[in-house]
Order: C-alpha cells, then sequence, then structure tokens
C-alpha cells in the first residue's frame, strides 16, 4: 500500500440547523461547493488533478439527493472529469468519506482526491429519508430498536454516569470551543460561507453558548425521558439490557450535539501527486478501522473502533497524543474515556458538538481537520478521530504529522 498524506483541509462554520440560522438560505450543494472551491483555491489547484470527490450525507434526499458530491464539484467549476460519489455511513460518513478516499489513493487507484461531508439539515430534517430501522416494526422489533436519545441515556445508566457528570462535560466543551474562537484556533481551516450575492453570510460557529453553567443545565428537564416511557423505548431497551431495573435519564439540549448546518473537504494523495501539484504533506493517514457493536446500545462503538485503528497500528491508546470524539451526547466521550482512560486534557481540547453543533454528514471531515490542527499548534505527533454512528457502529482514524 501506497502512504495517504493530508494536504489541507477547510470547513464551514457551523449554523444553527433551523430558518432562523444564518445559513438556512444557503442550499447544501452550493454549501459543499465553496468548499470544494476554498480547496482548489488556496492551494492554486489545477482541479484536473483531483481524481474523485467522496462527500458523506446522512439525509441525501430533496436538495441533498441525487448525488450532491458529482453535483457540488461540478457547480464548483471543477473539471467536467473529476467524477464525484455520496455516501452515508450515518454521523461517521464525513470521516468515512476521507478514508475511502485514503484507500482508494492507498490502493493505487488514485494519486489525489477530497473527502469530506455535507449537511444542510435546517432545508433537509433528520429523518427525512426514512428507514425500515425505525419505520417497518418487524424490523425494528429484530434490532430491538430504540431512539438514538434514549440509547444515550442507556450507556449512561449502564456506566453509572451521573447528571453532574454529563453536564459538567457540556460546560467544559461550552468552555473549551469559546477559548479556541477567542484565541483563533479555528481560524487557519474555517472559511466563511457566502450568500449569492457572494457576500459573507457567516464566519464563526452560530451555536456557541458561553454562558453555559453546571447551574443553568441543572435547570433543564431531560429530553428524552416522555420518549422513552410514554413511546415504549425504554421498555425494549430494557427488554435487551435485563439487568437494569430501570433507564436513567440525563440526556437534554445542553448535553446532547446540537443540529446545525455545514460542509468540510480533506485533500488526499499520494506523495508524487503533491509534488505534481506543488504542495507540502501535513499528515500521513497511518490506520483505519469501522466496527459494528450492538445496534440498542448503538453509541459505545468509538472505543471498539479506536482499539482496531490502534491494534492495525501496532500502538496503544497511551501512544496517542490528542483525540478527537464526537461529542453526539457526553455520555459517548465519558464511556471512551473510562474504557480507554484517556485523560480529559487530551480528548477534544477545543470543544466540540455539545457546544459548536453535529451537522451529521460532515462532522468527521470537521473534526479530523480540527484534530491535525491541534497537532500542528501543539506540536503532537500523533492523534486519532472517531464517531459513534446509528444502528451501532464506529468509524475511527489514527494521523501522524508528517
Amino acid at each position: 500500500m501506497t502512504d495517504v498524506y493530508i494536504y489541507d483541509h477547510v470547513r464551514s462554520p457551523r449554523g444553527k440547523g433551523r430558518a432562523d440560522g444564518a445559513l438556512s438560505e444557503v442550499t447544501p450543494v452550493q454549501l459543499a461547493a465553496q468548499m470544494l472551491q476554498a480547496v482548489r483555491e488556496r492551494n492554486q489547484l489545477d482541479s484536473s488533478l483531483i481524481e474523485d470527490v467522496l462527500l458523506g450525507c446522512v439525509v441525501p434526499v430533496g436538495e441533498q439527493g441525487g448525488n450532491i458530491a458529482r453535483v457540488a464539484a461540478l457547480v464548483a467549476g471543477f473539471d467536467h472529469e473529476v467524477p464525484g460519489v455520496q455516501l452515508n455511513r450515518y454521523c461517521g460518513s464525513g470521516l468515512e468519506a476521507v478514508n475511502f478516499a485514503a484507500a482508494k489513493v492507498g490502493s493505487g487507484q488514485i494519486d489525489m482526491a477530497i473527502g469530506g461531508g455535507v449537511e444542510s439539515m435546517s432545508r433537509v430534517p433528520m429523518g427525512s429519508d426514512g428507514g425500515a430501522m425505525a419505520l417497518d416494526p418487524q424490523v425494528a422489533f429484530k434490532m430491538y430498536f430504540t431512539m438514538q436519545g434514549v440509547s444515550a441515556d442507556l450507556l449512561a445508566t449502564l456506566h453509572g454516569f451521573s447528571r453532574e457528570q454529563c453536564d459538567a462535560y457540556a460546560v467544559e466543551s461550552q468552555r473549551r470551543a469559546a477559548q479556541a474562537w477567542a484565541n483563533g484556533w479555528f481560524a487557519r481551516s474555517v472559511v466563511a460561507v457566502k450568500d449569492v450575492l457572494g457576500l459573507p453570510l457567516l464566519s464563526q460557529d452560530e451555536a456557541i453558548r458561553p454562558g453555559t453553567t453546571l447551574e443553568s443545565l441543572t435547570a433543564l428537564k431531560p429530553a428524552f425521558l416522555d420518549m422513552g416511557t410514554q413511546y415504549g423505548f425504554d421498555g425494549v431497551a430494557l427488554l435487551k439490557y435485563p439487568q437494569l431495573e430501570a433507564i436513567e435519564h440525563m440526556h437534554h439540549a445542553g448535553n446532547s450535539s446540537g443540529i446545525v448546518d455545514g460542509a468540510a473537504a480533506v485533500l488526499v494523495g499520494n506523495a508524487e501527486a503533491g509534488v505534481r501539484a506543488g504542495l507540502k504533506p501535513r499528515a500521513r493517514i497511518r490506520s483505519v478501522a469501522t466496527v459494528g457493536s450492538e445496534p440498542t446500545l448503538m453509541l459505545d462503538a468509538p472505543s471498539f473502533a479506536a482499539q482496531k485503528a490502534l491494534k492495525k497500528a501496532g500502538m496503544n491508546a497511551a501512544d496517542i497524543g490528542l483525540w478527537e470524539l464526537n461529542e453526539a451526547f457526553s455520555s459517548v466521550v465519558l464511556c471512551l474515556m473510562e474504557r480507554l482512560d484517556v485523560p480529559h486534557e487530551r480528548i477534544n481540547v477545543n470543544g466540540g458538538a455539545i457546544a459548536m453543533g453535529h451537522p451529521l454528514g460532515a462532522t468527521g471531515a470537521m473534526i479530523l481537520g480540527t484534530l491535525l490542527d491541534e497537532m500542528e499548534r501543539r506540536q503532537v505527533g500523533t492523534g486519532l478521530v472517531t464517531l459513534c454512528e446509528a444502528a451501532g457502529m464506529g468509524t475511527a482514524t489514527i494521523i501522524e504529522l508528517v
């Protein structure tokens, strides 16, 4: 296999995923296209050198349907010979798109590609694509299907995490995100999104709440209590986990990931492609892994994916200098920290999706870039990024500075 390098990455700021959000007037195609344009322009790149564009998109219907990767590449003005493909690995889609691009490069099929993702949650609501897992009773029964928020509470209950622990983690995510923005640590890679007239709409993540305190979160009611008790999802989960007497509901809007719009793009290639394009590599992709896990619990796979990626790289958790784990819910991060003995000062050091939001198909590519920038800023040699995914899956990628 050929070594695969990351040459550059960009992301949009995250806009609130609702009608009054700053990015709601921007179509998903335009959102993705602007990130592709940014990669090309800031690297003075001949787009014909890009041999594929792979974009994650979790709800690929309506404006996000019809192979948004190919369409966005054309709208971005890429050479018409550049193909594109959309993929869906749920919340890991953006990272998996980069991994797929890297696999094509590493296997020698192509020399350079862009992996990334896009999700306009204000324009194409989560769940718009349906799916048998939630809608077909026969399938749901066989899978012991529960809604993801209930799964997060189930995970917390199984591990004995308290409401205070979940809230405290969320408060720290907000503090770290606000600090990172105040210090300019995201400035290198965040590209302002423009409107149809070319005027900037948003240049900074819109959902951060720097004034969040433990007291303000304590006042919030559990968001998934009614869903679990009145709609029967607690009962389904307890059939799968009879060792529990009840599920303790402790997640809410303040310690769960926010609904936002966003897009990201990561440029990967082999050494020869970098030389042809006049680019210097920033990091090497050392190993990748994707695993399945028990689908009712759903959200504990990141630790398993990380362990698999570490094994493939001949490493252990202590060898990783910095970690990024998508903050789908507080309990997801607390679980990985506990299982792999990862100290809080080495994971999500600039906050995460609890503070900034989780644009489903784009998040994986976004946090890979966040990890790389922070590794360079701190001169930390190794990093691992991972995400939990619906239906019980997890994806992880290990990178090392060049």
